[in-house]
């Protein structure tokens, strides 16, 4: 496919949120002198490309809708499924799907989610993005409706992922954002590591450098052998190509949930070292020094909750 072909027209438009203005101005850059991610092609998708996924609510920020639709639409190649963990009403579910639909090689796009919200998430995400208010905290009916343009390649997982598990299909562009605790990292790991494909999926850790969930990047240290940085991509997302895909017991052998903090420390060490020269050094600093705030956490709100109290 030309560059010019999968590009036209004006970048998508991002909904306004000063509280992120710093962030949503940074650029991503490629950690890899790989050729298909060198300089950051994904930045070049424009917005008439989204199509209806534009009106899908979403919390990724412009250059990561700009990534999803691209890693669906112009980088994979049919080996397998795209997955995405943690989709909240489906927003990048529907960059994936959209980016797939372009692309044509008709791949299902699996997403995964509780779909539950309390007001507060509501109040902030869906009804700025001019969703009714609604009453109670069932969002699996307003996923299927905001998704129904790719209702033929979309199909939904509601419930704990922990618990639901994978189909065991190859995963060609496999997407998390529901680590939000050391014990999801390890089940995510354990049902869907082993279905990549060697040399040919994509896995975005969206909050590899959120300093609410440093096990991310210590699970991703530790699988060093098997995940090759490739991407970084604003506000905490990193991209990795599969070099080979971990078995059940390279995962076993390397878990996060047990790790003592001087165990992550060493880790996160490890890991400053190896992204240091990517220019990635201060962001994982930033995630040790979390975990010095809220020592012995392992969920995501403990960290939130010891940055504000």
């Amino acid at each position: 496919m030309a560059a010019d072909d999968a590009t036209g027209g004006k970048a998508e438009r991002g909904t306004r949120d000063p509280a992120r203005g710093a962030r949503q101005r940074e650029r991503g850059f490629a950690l890899s002198d790989r050729p298909d991610f060198a300089g950051a092609p994904w930045q070049a998708v424009r917005w008439r490309r989204f199509g209806p996924s534009r009106k899908v609510p979403t919390m990724l920020s412009r250059e990561e809708r700009r990534l999803y639709w691209w890693l669906t639409g112009v980088w994979a190649k049919g080996r397998g499924a795209a997955v995405d963990l943690g989709c909240f009403v489906g927003g990048s579910t529907a960059r994936l799907a959209q980016g797939a639909a372009h692309a044509g090689h008709g791949r299902t796009v699996h997403a995964f989610d509780r779909f539950t919200a309390d007001d507060r998430a509501k109040a902030a995400v869906l009804y700025p993005a001019g969703i009714a208010p609604f009453a109670g905290d069932d969002l699996l009916p307003l996923a299927r409706t905001l998704l129904a343009p790719w209702a033929d390649r979309v199909v939904l997982h509601p419930g704990p992922i922990e618990e639901t598990g994978w189909t065991g299909e190859p995963i060609e562009v496999l997407a998390i954002d529901a680590a939000k605790t050391a014990a999801t990292a390890d089940a995510i790991a354990r049902d869907f590591f082993p279905h990549l494909v060697s040399g040919g999926s994509v896995v975005v850790q969206q909050d590899f450098l959120h300093d609410a969930q440093p096990w991310i990047a210590v699970q991703m240290e530790r699988l060093a052998r098997h995940f090759e940085p490739v991407a970084f991509v604003p506000r905490d997302s990193v991209v990795f190509l599969t070099r080979s895909a971990p078995t059940r017991a390279d995962i076993a052998a390397a878990p996060v949930a047990g790790l003592d903090d001087a165990a992550l420390a060493h880790w996160l060490g490890r890991a400053e070292e190896r992204f240091a020269p990517l220019g990635l050094g201060p962001r994982i600093r930033a995630l040790a020094a979390a975990l010095d705030r809220a020592p012995g956490a392992r969920a995501a709100w403990r960290f939130r909750t010891a940055r504000t109290g």
